[in-house]
């Protein structure tokens, strides 16, 4: 298929494609009241592929405690919009379960139904793209069916040039 002729929101992550500089900001734990924020850097390259279907992020998180490699895999159907896995490179047996969603307006919302240490949670995933050269991530937990969200980890995103981290 013509990338010209993808159907609507097939470019939607397109904005991704390229070498990036990450600053993260993540909760020390997750759904127990923790206000602690860790913050490191970090990098990630992305590059489409399935013929402008979907995209793979390759990122490298230097968390103060020591670095890993992680991906998120995108792809896209026009009647479900995007489905989004991550695979931590900690446990690259395990494919998370996909979050799903669409943009508007510049931002992208994406929702999963998963657990967090045995409990069921739901998982919201926020891309807010409003300067293509500075996009930002945000991910959030919620344990009471999507009455309140906790914010746990926010990545501000600065398009970079080509990242040696990377290419090892």
């Amino acid at each position: 298929m013509n990338l010209r002729h993808l159907p609507s929101g097939a470019r939607d992550f397109d904005f991704a494609i390229g070498e990036w500089h990450v600053q993260h900001r993540r909760l020390k734990s997750r759904l127990d009241g923790c206000t602690e924020w860790v913050e490191f850097e970090g990098f990630s390259s992305t590059r489409k592929i399935l013929g402008g279907f979907g995209n793979v992020e390759d990122n490298v998180l230097e968390l103060p405690t020591g670095s890993y490699r992680a991906a998120a895999v995108r792809s896209f159907d026009a009647e479900n919009g995007w489905s989004i896995w991550w695979l931590d490179g900690r446990d690259p047996t395990t494919l998370g379960v996909p979050v799903v969603g669409c943009f508007e307006g510049g931002v992208g919302q994406f929702f999963a139904n998963d657990t967090l240490d045995g409990r069921p949670i739901q998982v919201r995933l926020t891309w807010t793209v409003h300067d293509r050269d500075h996009p930002r991530w945000e991910q959030a937990f919620s344990a009471d069916g999507g009455r309140t969200w906790e914010t746990n980890w926010r990545m501000e995103f600065t398009r970079a040039e080509a990242l040696d981290a990377l290419v090892a």
